[in-house]
């Protein structure tokens, strides 16, 4: 681990090689790491006019960041679940997307690398496009069509509209169309055969490929979520509503 007192004199590269979240976290300041990987922390700093004891202080806070387990937001309501996976998706389009597109953009390299850089430049953006349709679509369709369960169970709607409303597009359609997209890094996990690098790549690659990699756990977790726990539960809610609004009308 770094002295805390030498970290301001030290190499860019030095420290995101021991925590590459420090990659991150650089770019959060509008940093590009492998444009400055020979720099001192405090050299770029001061070029970008960033307090680097905040720098430091937001790496540790990045370091500590803690995501519930999938047993914890199961004990919570649906509403809650939909919370967190809209939060989850704006630190994707955010945060996490734009931090990978502006790598495989930026990165210059010769040799073996640059191939592999030149087709990524292709397939990412597609990717990238893909997914950011796929986030609104299923926060237009599902989280909406969830958001209208409530207010049909809390009374919003008229009996007859709220019962063409639950025969509309159910969640179980919704839910078989979600399954297609699961594996949406297939072609670049192919591409950079499973993010393998040699030892002697350079950081720059290795960050790359760690982030790319990262990605893809995160969307692997985020689908399961959705898969396991949200669309189950929003079943039972659709189930709930419609048995409920079904004998309202049969009382009438």
């Amino acid at each position: 681990m770094l002295n805390p007192k030498e970290i301001h004199k030290t190499p860019i590269k030095d420290l995101v090689s021991e925590n590459y979240v420090f990659a991150s976290v650089l770019h959060y300041f509008g940093i590009n790491f492998y444009q400055y990987e020979e720099n001192s922390l405090q050299e770029v700093c001061k070029k970008f006019k960033v307090n680097p004891n905040q720098l430091v202080e937001e790496l540790e806070v990045w370091a500590n960041r803690r995501e519930p387990k999938a047993e914890e937001l199961y004990l919570h309501p649906i509403e809650v679940l939909v919370a967190y996976l809209k939060k989850k998706h704006y630190f994707f389009v955010r945060q996490e997307l734009p931090f990978l597109s502006n790598m495989v953009a930026g990165i210059k390299l010769e040799g073996e690398f640059a191939a592999i850089l030149a087709d990524l430049r292709i397939m990412f953006p597609m990717f990238v496009e893909d997914f950011i349709h796929h986030i609104h679509e299923e926060e237009s369709r599902v989280f909406k069509r969830i958001y209208l369960l409530h207010e049909i169970e809390t009374g919003q709607f008229s009996l007859n509209d709220a019962l063409t409303i639950l025969e509309e597009s159910p969640i179980s359609l919704l839910a078989h169309a979600h399954e297609d997209h699961d594996d949406e890094m297939v072609g670049i996990r192919k591409l950079t055969k499973d993010y393998i690098l040699h030892e002697g790549a350079p950081l720059s690659m290795k960050i790359l490929y760690n982030e790319l990699q990262n990605f893809e756990k995160e969307l692997v977790i985020h689908a399961r979520i959705e898969d396991e726990l949200l669309f189950p539960k929003a079943v039972e809610l659709e189930k709930e509503v419609l048995r409920q609004v079904k004998k309202q009308i049969k009382s009438n």
